[in-house]
């Protein structure tokens, strides 16, 4: 018979699996609310990547209860989990990759985005991060509160360089690197349950041979 301890170690880093669905899709509907800067530092793709990952370890979840809980004779579930969470493997890696790479040459992506923003969206981000243009002042959007006027942008920022390149970086890079250092922390989940996975169909197939065993020798066991 599977131990208790076998199966609560199983059942531990099934509803951590259960956890790691449910927060990647709640983080990844949170982002999409209305936030001038989460919706400037993840992009529609990794929002559609995030949501693809966390449905599928909350369907792997699901396929894992089903499979625990058949009979000790039928692991092809657990079998089927197994491949399961290879394939969720293969997901974490690609999600948490395509993030990364983004992060590779933010400044150049990043610049992108923010000429791609209205003029009012490019003002709140000056006045954000206190700053004026991305790469210079010839793309400074006049207006709010710190960049003003012309002249300030032309005398004092071009002098000190004050430019959002950096800040936004900063930010962005702080974002990035949390959420693909999270997506890649799931790796550890994945591999422990499957291991799990693999000790109780070893056990369980064990438990079926001994049965067959003592079924021959007319229930009497061998002691």
């Amino acid at each position: 018979m599977v131990s208790r301890r076998l199966i609560a170690v199983w059942t531990f880093f099934d509803i951590c699996l259960l956890s790691a669905g449910a927060i990647t899709v709640a983080m990844s509907i949170l982002l999409r609310a209305p936030n001038l800067l989460n919706n400037m530092v993840f992009t529609k793709a990794h929002i559609t990547a995030g949501v693809a990952l966390g449905i599928s370890l909350l369907l792997t979840f699901v396929l894992s209860v089903g499979a625990i809980v058949q009979p000790n004779h039928v692991t092809i579930g657990l079998v089927i989990l197994n491949w399961a969470l290879l394939f969720d493997g293969i997901i974490v890696i690609v999600v948490g990759s395509l993030i990364w790479f983004f992060t590779l040459e933010k400044r150049k992506n990043y610049e992108k985005i923010f000429l791609a923003l209205a003029a009012p969206q490019r003002v709140a981000v000056q006045d954000k991060f206190q700053c004026c243009g991305y790469f210079g002042v010839s793309d400074a959007e006049i207006g709010g509160n710190f960049c003003s006027n012309a002249t300030f942008v032309q005398t004092t920022i071009a002098a000190d360089k004050n430019f959002c390149v950096g800040p936004v970086s900063d930010y962005a890079d702080r974002s990035l690197n949390m959420a693909f250092t999270s997506i890649y922390s799931f790796m550890a989940i994945i591999i422990c349950l499957l291991l799990a996975s693999l000790c109780v169909i070893r056990k369980r197939e064990e438990d079926e041979r001994f049965k067959k065993i003592d079924a021959k020798r007319g229930g009497r066991g061998f002691v």
